[in-house]
C-alpha cells in the first residue's frame, strides 16, 4: 500500500505523522506539549540542515550551494574539462573523480574511447583529480564505496547521482553546473520542498529494492508529486532494510524527477562505512523531534509485490501478478502507447511474446548502479543455484557494479554458481543501461534491473526499422524468470533459501589501480588529446532581437534527453561537439539537423556582416514582414537561429549534450509547455539558450518563423512576459515566459553561453 498525502504533515520523534487538517495543531500539542510553526519545523528536516550547511548565501530561500566533491564519467568529463579549461581552470579546487564506465569498449564509431581515457588520466594529473580506469567500477558504485560521507553533498554529471541512503545529499546535473564548481562558483536553486518517504513494515522475501522503487515511481511520476523536491526517507521501516537495499531504492529516485534524496542513517549505514574502511565518514542523521514535510508518501513495505515497468517508461508499472493475470489487455495497451512513443514509424508487438498463455522474454540483464550491487547478485545466485537458463533464445548477463564486488563474488562462490547456470558475468560497465552493450535483437523483449527503459535506449534504431524493448524488474524476479528459461516469473513464486552472505571489501584493488591526485596538481603535465577531441566552437552573444525558425515540433507528452540526443553508439562522438551534433534528434526527428543547419547558414552570413536577404530570398521576405512593424530591425541587431517546440522536454539523463548539440547547430531557444527536470532547463541556460514557456494553446509548426523583439532588453530587465510573433502567420502574436532566472543565469544567456560568461 502506498498513500500520497494531499497536504503536508508533521513528523514527531521520527515515527508519528500528523497530517494537515483543522485539528492538526491540537493533535500536535497533545503529542508534544507545544506547537511549533510549520516554518520552524521545516528547518528540522535532514535535508534542510544539509542544505543550510552548504549554502553560501544569507538567504535560505535562494540557495547558493558549494559541493564537497564532484564526479563524472567518460561521456561527460571531456566536455566539462574542455569548458573549464576555456574558462581559465588551473586546478580542481575540490576532489573530482573521473570514472570510465560508459565508453569502456575499445573503439566504437567516431572517437577511440581510450583516447578519452588518456585525456582523463592526464587531466587528473595536471589538475589534481582521481582517475578510475575502465572496468574498475561504475560511477555511482565507486562514489558509494569511496566518496560518500554523512552530511556531505556531491554533484555529478550523471542523473543517477544519488547517495542519500548513505547520508549524502547528491544531485545529478549537466556539465555546466560542474564547471561552475570547478571555477569556485555556486549551484543556484530555490529552496526545494521536502517530501517525507515514510517507510513502515518489512519487505516480503523475493521482493527487492527495484520493486519498491518502481512502486514509488508508478505513484508519483505522472502527478509530479516530488518534482524538483527532496525525498527524505524516514519511518520505522528504514531499519528493516540493509544499506545495499536502501541504495537500490535510492538510485531510482531520479526517475521520480525529484531534485535529490536523503535517508536517516543508523547502525547499518555505520557498518557500511566500517567495512569500506571509512568509519570516520559516518554520522547519525535523523530529523528533529518535530519536523514538517511538504508532502508524504507513506509506504507499507510488506504490501509491495514484485513489479515490472513495461515499455517505454519506468512509471509504466504493474505488479507481475497483475500483468500475468491480464496479459493480453496490458500488452495491447503497451503496444498502443508504443505507437505514440515511436511515432508509428515501426511495427511494434508484444503479444507475439505470449507462448502457451505465458509471457516469454528474450533477455535478462542485472547491471550497473541499480542492479549490480552485492546483495542483488547474491540473491539472484541463490534463486538460480542448480538451475539452467536453457539453450534457447533467452540469455542472462550479470554486471557487478565494481571490481571489489566481482572479487567477493568469486571468493564466496556465487560467481561460479551463476556461470554454471549459463549466465555470463561481465565487468563493471554501464553499457546495457544506455544502449552500448547487450543490445537486444530486433523485436526482442529484455527484462533488466537497470535504471531506464526509454525507447531506443537499449540500442534500437527506429529510423532503420530496428526496434526492441525493455521492461524494468528486480534482480530476484529476473533470476526467477531465468530459472524458468525465459517465462516471466515473480521471485515470490520460487521456493528459495536466501543465504545473505556477508560482504567483505578489498580496498587494495583500488589502491593498486586508481590514480589519486587530489591535492597534487602538476601544471607541467601535458594533456593528451586524441585526434577527435575537439574544442567547443565559438558562440556569439545574444542579439537585441531574435528570429527563430522552428526546426522540430514534438507532440509527445514527455520528451526524454535520449530522444533529444540518442545514447549508444552516438556517444562515441561525445568529445567532438560538431560530430556529436549530427545525431541530434536523429531517432525522433531525422529532419531536424538539416532544418537547423539551413537556418544556421543564414546566421553565419549575418555574423560575417552581410545582408541575409541577398543570400536567402526566404529570409528577405521574413525580414520585410518584420520591418513593417519594427522598421529598426536589421542584420546587425537581429540574430537568427533555430528552436524546437516540445510539450515537456528533458526527462532522463543529465547529459548536457541534449542542449549543447542544439546550440552547436545554431539553436537559440527551446519552447515548451513545461520542462521535465531542472537539470535540462539548466543545461539550456548554461549553453546560452532561452528556456521559453508557452502556456497558450497554439500549435507551432515546422518552418514557422518567430520574431522576438527586444529580447536582450527583456532578459536584462528581468521581464517574464516576452512578446513574440509568428511572422509567417500574419504576425500572430504570442506570449512566452522565461520563468525564474538568477542574475548570473541572465548574464550567461546574454553572453551567449557559460564559456563566454567566464571569459568576462
Amino acid at each position: 500500500m502506498i498513500k500520497l498525502y494531499e497536504g503536508g504533515a508533521y513528523l514527531v520523534n521520527g515515527t508519528e505523522l500528523i497530517e494537515d487538517g483543522a485539528d492538526q495543531e491540537a493533535v500536535l500539542k497533545s503529542k508534544t506539549g507545544s506547537v511549533i510553526s510549520k516554518e520552524e519545523a521545516a528547518k528540522q528536516t535532514i535535508a534542510y540542515r544539509i542544505l543550510q550547511k552548504h549554502n553560501t548565501s544569507d538567504d535560505m530561500e535562494k540557495l547558493k550551494l558549494k559541493f564537497d566533491k564532484l564526479t563524472s564519467h567518460d561521456i561527460t568529463f571531456v566536455g566539462i574539462i574542455q569548458t573549464a579549461r576555456a574558462s581559465g581552470l588551473e586546478k580542481f579546487p575540490i576532489p573530482y573523480v573521473l570514472t570510465n564506465c560508459h565508453n569502456s569498449l575499445c573503439a566504437v564509431g567516431g572517437t577511440i574511447n581510450e583516447d578519452d581515457h588518456m585525456f582523463g588520466l592526464s587531466c587528473a594529473k595536471k589538475y589534481g583529480g582521481v582517475y578510475v580506469p575502465p572496468h574498475q567500477a561504475v560511477i555511482h558504485q565507486y562514489a558509494r564505496e569511496m566518496l560518500a560521507e554523512c552530511g556531505a553533498m556531491i554533484l555529478g554529471s550523471d542523473s543517477h547521482t544519488r547517495y542519500g541512503a548513505l547520508g549524502t545529499m547528491a544531485i545529478g546535473e549537466g556539465g555546466g553546473e560542474l564547471v561552475k564548481q570547478l571555477l569556485c562558483q555556486t549551484y543556484d536553486v530555490k529552496m526545494p520542498g521536502v517530501v517525507a518517504i515514510y517507510l513502515e513494515g518489512k519487505p516480503q522475501d523475493g521482493v527487492g529494492p527495484q520493486d519498491v522503487a518502481l512502486a514509488i515511481i508508478g505513484e508519483v511520476f505522472a502527478n509530479g508529486y516530488v518534482k524538483n523536491k527532496v525525498m527524505e526517507f524516514v519511518g520505522p521501516g528504514v531499519e528493516n532494510l540493509s544499506a545495499d537495499y536502501r541504495i537500490g531504492i535510492d538510485v531510482m529516485t531520479t526517475e521520480t524527477t525529484c531534485l535529490s534524496s536523503i535517508w536517516k542513517t543508523d547502525e547499518k549505514v555505520r557498518d557500511f562505512y566500517d567495512l569500506h574502511g571509512r568509519t570516520e565518514c559516518y554520522e547519525q542523521l535523523e530529523p528533529g523531534a518535530v519536523a514538517y514535510y511538504d508532502g508524504v508518501v507513506r509506504i507499507d513495505l510488506g504490501s509491495i509485490k514484485p513489479m515490472i515497468a513495461m515499455p517505454f517508461h519506468p512509471s509504466n508499472t504493474y505488479t507481475i501478478e497483475e500483468l500475468n493475470a491480464n496479459l493480453m489487455d496490458i500488452l495491447e495497451d503497451c503496444e498502443k502507447r508504443a505507437q505514440v512513443s515511436l511515432d508509428g514509424k515501426v511495427a511494434f508487438s508484444l503479444k507475439d511474446k505470449v507462448r502457451g498463455g505465458k509471457l516469454y522474454v528474450d533477455q535478462g540483464i542485472i547491471a550497473g548502479c541499480a542492479g549490480g550491487g552485492f546483495e542483488n547478485i547474491c540473491a539472484a545466485a541463490d534463486i538460480l543455484k542448480g538451475a539452467s537458463i536453457g539453450a534457447d533464445e533467452f540469455t542472462l548477463s550479470v554486471y557487478p557494479a565494481s571490481t571489489p564486488i566481482y572479487m567477493e563474488l568469486a571468493k564466496n562462490g556465487r560467481l561460479a554458481d551463476l556461470i554454471a547456470t549459463g549466465a555470463i558475468v561481465k565487468t563493471a560497465f554501464c553499457g546495457p543501461c544506455f544502449g552500448a552493450g547487450d543490445t537486444p535483437a530486433n523485436n526482442a523483449f529484455s527484462i533488466r534491473h537497470s535504471t531506464r527503459n526509454f525507447p531506443n535506449r537499449e540500442g534500437s534504431k527506429v529510423q532503420n526499422g530496428q526496434i526492441s524493448s525493455v521492461a524494468l524488474m528486480d534482480a530476484r524476479s529476473i533470476a526467477a524468470t531465468a530459472a524458468n528459461k525465459g517465462y516471466l516469473t515473480a521471485a515470490t513464486e520460487m521456493d528459495v533459501t536466501y543465504t545473505n552472505p556477508r560482504y567483505y571489501f578489498d580496498a587494495s584493488i583500488y589502491e593498486k589501480r586508481v590514480y589519486d591526485g587530489v591535492g597534487k596538481a602538476d601544471p607541467s603535465v601535458q594533456i593528451k588529446f586524441g585526434p577527435n577531441i575537439k574544442d567547443w566552437p565559438a558562440m556569439v552573444a545574444l542579439t537585441e532581437n531574435l528570429v527563430l525558425k522552428v526546426a522540430s515540433v514534438i507532440h509527445d507528452p514527455v520528451t526524454t534527453t535520449d530522444e533529444l540526443i540518442p545514447s549508444g553508439e552516438t556517444s562515441s562522438y561525445r568529445s567532438n561537439p560538431l560530430g556529436l551534433a549530427e545525431f541530434t534528434l536523429s531517432r525522433k526527428d531525422p529532419e531536424y539537423v538539416g532544418r537547423a543547419k539551413a537556418i544556421q547558414a543564414v546566421e553565419k552570413v549575418r555574423e560575417e556582416g552581410k545582408c541575409m536577404g541577398e543570400a536567402y530570398p526566404e529570409m528577405k521576405q521574413i525580414m520585410h514582414k518584420i520591418k513593417e512593424t519594427y522598421p529598426e530591425v536589421n542584420h546587425e541587431n537581429t540574430g537568427v537561429g533555430s528552436t524546437i517546440f516540445a510539450v515537456k522536454p528533458g526527462d532522463g539523463s543529465a547529459r548536457e549534450q541534449a542542449a549543447s548539440c542544439q546550440k552547436v547547430l545554431g539553436g537559440w531557444a527551446n519552447i515548451a509547455k513545461e520542462y521535465a527536470t531542472k537539470r535540462y532547463r539548466s543545461n539550456l541556460i548554461n549553453w546560452g539558450m532561452l528556456p521559453f514557456l508557452m502556456p497558450e494553446e497554439y500549435e507551432l509548426e515546422n518552418d514557422d518563423y518567430i520574431f522576438i523583439p527586444d529580447i536582450a532588453k527583456a532578459v536584462r530587465d528581468k521581464q517574464d512576459d516576452i512578446k513574440a510573433y509568428v511572422v509567417n502567420k500574419d504576425m500572430k502574436e504570442l506570449t512566452f515566459h522565461l520563468g525564474d532566472l538568477t542574475d548570473d543565469e541572465r548574464e550567461i544567456i546574454l553572453k551567449g553561453c557559460l564559456i563566454n560568461y567566464n571569459r568576462r
